[in-house]
């Protein structure tokens, strides 16, 4: 199994998914073992830190990446297994950010009252217990929150010659922000370009379903990666599989938009899995789908449609792919 390290510079994090080089080109089975930095490029750092005053807006949602993968073409599937998800550093970051955040002023949503008032919150991590110190500032309140790390950016360049912002999650993934971007997950990205030319970052060590005040607790993050390849397989929206679960993430706006586009996608997966027509898909979609939010404060939301696998037949979702993965997980 070829092995590739990398922890990039300051001047080598990338912005945006297509219109950059690769930082390598990889082959098929690789392991990857990565660094990324938090979405706020590691400058917020104490509660007296604001937003306006330190961040480059210009500079937010830094990825690893892009990295080339050899034989991959317009109508193939990448793989990308979450082998491990390690925090990087001893504490993250959260924030309010002025015309960001689900229950806020946005350029979107334009009011006439002013912004939220910016505040900045920092999570100290226990590694032993596996938890974030969430310390409130108008009462004497602290909660120890369980740890889920997490990866909110996964992308593959976009077709078209599109250039995106590393902002915006789209039908090349991108900046989900779902929680279920975890360790031991197989996410599969349909590939655009000649290389898929894909990218990961904005590492979460622990977030809400929404992700309502637009920041969750940022911080850099240590990821281990298996790339595989799957030939002559297209894929539309992003899709991840578990060992427990099928899920399929839209990305859109209106929200609605969004939700209908992983529900189209669950009907999708399901005929592929079990040779179902449209309306029969559409029927047991409807009685045993879950619907988590991911996003509502990006450029496009993103909303999750999930399935159990406790409650169908055992498939075999792209030849047992994820299985296959799993197990070299388990023997690194």
């Amino acid at each position: 199994m070829d092995v590739v390290e990398y922890r990039p510079e300051r001047d080598q994090y990338v912005w945006t998914f297509g219109g950059v080089a690769p930082s390598h080109r990889i082959s098929p089975g690789t392991l990857l073992r990565l660094w990324t930095e938090d979405a706020f490029s590691g400058r917020l750092t104490r509660t007296t830190d604001s937003p306006s005053a330190v961040l480059n807006m210009a500079e937010v949602n830094p990825q690893t990446g892009p990295f080339f993968v050899e034989g991959a073409e317009p109508g193939d599937t990448l793989a990308l297994h979450v082998v491990d998800l390690t925090p990087a550093r001893d504490w993250g970051a959260s924030t309010l950010i002025p015309f960001f955040g689900a229950l806020s002023v946005t350029d979107r949503t334009a009011l006439l009252h002013d912004p939220l008032p910016e505040r900045t919150w920092i999570y100290q991590l226990d590694r032993t217990k596996e938890t974030v110190l969430f310390e409130a500032q108008s009462a004497d309140l602290h909660l120890e929150l369980p740890m889920n790390p997490m990866l909110g950016t996964v992308g593959v360049a976009p077709a078209g010659r599109e250039v995106r912002s590393s902002l915006v999650p789209d039908v090349f993934g991108g900046n989900m922000d779902t929680p279920e971007m975890k360790p031991g997950v197989t996410c599969y990205l349909g590939v655009n370009v000649e290389g898929a030319m894909f990218s990961v970052g904005d590492g979460h060590y622990r977030q809400g379903e929404g992700e309502s005040c637009g920041t969750a607790v940022e911080g850099a993050m240590d990821v281990t990666i298996l790339v595989e390849l799957i030939k002559g397989t297209p894929t539309t929206w992003p899709r991840i599989e578990s060992d427990s679960h099928y899920v399929v993430v839209g990305s859109s706006r209106p929200l609605e938009d969004a939700w209908r586009a992983s529900q189209i996608g669950m009907i999708g997966w399901l005929g592929e899995l079990y040779g179902l027509d449209r309306l029969d898909s559409y029927q047991l979609l409807t009685q045993i789908s879950e619907s988590p939010l991911a996003n509502v404060v990006d450029t496009n939301y993103s909303a999750v449609t999930k399935i159990a696998k406790k409650l169908l037949p055992t498939g075999s979702a792209y030849g047992g792919m994820h299985s296959h993965l799993r197990e070299q997980a388990r023997s690194l």
